[in-house]
């Protein structure tokens, strides 16, 4: 059976990055954490995607280890807005082109400012979604920095 690439890997490999690709069944995994025991992967090292929108209605993404939970209030430090809340899972699909689950940094309809997890900087590469449900894909962060423009900062919720 042949993959079929999404739109994420089309656009690392119109840009020449090299990147590692894991395929799961979509049913076999409800959570981040399942993702990461199903790849054999280090949860630390296994990231998700959450949109989110500023008070005054900006969207921003947050990239963080599927483990972690996002602070609000150093998101909205790290984004300059006074507060920031979590986009609505209906409104995912129509602003970014992905679905819950599936979510890529890389390939939304449109480019949003995007900050990932200090913690990336201790990682060798980072999976993350490849645009579809049981898709991901592995990479170093100075190579997802190719494609996209993402700031390390601290996110955690401690």
């Amino acid at each position: 059976m042949t993959l079929e690439k999404t739109i994420v890997m089309r656009i690392l490999e119109t840009a020449g990055i090299a990147y590692t690709h894991f395929e799961y069944a979509s049913g076999e995994a409800t959570n981040g954490e399942e993702v990461a025991r199903l790849l054999g992967k280090d949860p630390l090292t296994v990231y998700k995607t959450l949109v989110t929108v500023g008070r005054l209605g900006k969207n921003y993404v947050f990239m963080l280890p599927v483990a972690a939970g996002l602070d609000l209030k150093k998101a909205a430090l790290a984004a300059g807005e006074k507060s920031i809340e979590m986009i609505k899972s209906k409104d995912l699909l129509p602003l970014t082109g992905y679905i819950h689950g599936g979510c890529s940094p890389i390939g939304m309809r449109k480019a949003f400012p995007t900050f990932i997890d200090e913690t990336a900087l201790l990682c060798d590469t980072i999976t993350f979604s490849a645009g579809k449900i049981g898709l991901q894909i592995e990479l170093p962060l100075t190579d997802l920095q190719k494609v996209i423009t993402v700031k390390p900062v601290d996110l955690i919720q401690i």
